[in-house]
């Protein structure tokens, strides 16, 4: 089919807008938040779901309590556990890719992080309750705020806020190692334990007292 020369330009514009129009969102629909914590998986022959990029791990208090059980060197049930997933920086900076301040991050990635509180402890002055929470956080420049929330077995994107059971207000420090992976762990202290945070050269710890 011949196209006359004049009509040429009037075809280009023509072109141009409708494909304009087919990338504009939808009017009303809010853009979807991106998932920063996601980076591309390794690719694997398994026909299964390929191993995720942030593994899944496990913390206990007190410290590798279920060797301790199994070696029959403990028989009290554990304080306290945290099971999170943990992303990497694989050369990203921590707060101009991954993390914003005063805005909620889940603490680690993919499922919400979770803690399991198997006996009362005091933290801050307040008694809370044992249980199954997960664990978010908001950070700020000079300290972090930690969240007890009741919204279990959801994806930590989206934090729901109406369900916040608890809030902290704990100090960072930043003159520390740089850590590549996100780690949660217990340390003991003379009162109980901390629970510690650490990503990129920032620490913070949560002080439970039991």
């Amino acid at each position: 089919m011949q196209i006359h020369k004049p009509l040429l330009p009037l075809l280009a514009l023509f072109l141009a807008f409708g494909c304009k129009e087919n990338k504009a969102p939808v009017s009303g629909t809010p853009a979807p938040r991106p998932d920063t914590m996601m980076m591309q998986p390794p690719a694997t022959a398994n026909s299964y779901p390929n191993v995720d990029i942030s593994p899944m791990d496990m913390s206990y208090f007190p410290v590798d309590y279920t060797k301790l059980r199994m070696a029959d060197s403990i028989v009290e049930p554990p304080v306290a556990r945290v099971i999170y997933s943990r992303p990497h920086l694989q050369r990203r900076h921590l707060f101009r890719d991954l993390l914003r301040y005063d805005e909620p991050w889940r603490l680690g990635a993919n499922e919400s992080t979770e803690i399991d509180l198997y006996q009362p402890v005091n933290i801050q002055g307040q008694k809370i309750t044992p249980g199954r929470y997960i664990l978010y956080c908001i950070p700020h420049t000079d300290s972090w705020t930690i969240v007890f929330n009741s919204n279990i077995d959801t994806w930590g994107l989206r934090q729901d806020a109406a369900k916040d059971v608890y809030r902290f207000r704990v100090p960072i420090t930043t003159d520390n190692p740089s850590q590549e992976y996100f780690t949660i762990v217990f340390e003991k202290t003379a009162g109980g334990a901390d629970l510690v945070i650490a990503w990129d050269n920032i620490v913070t710890k949560l002080p439970l007292e039991f």
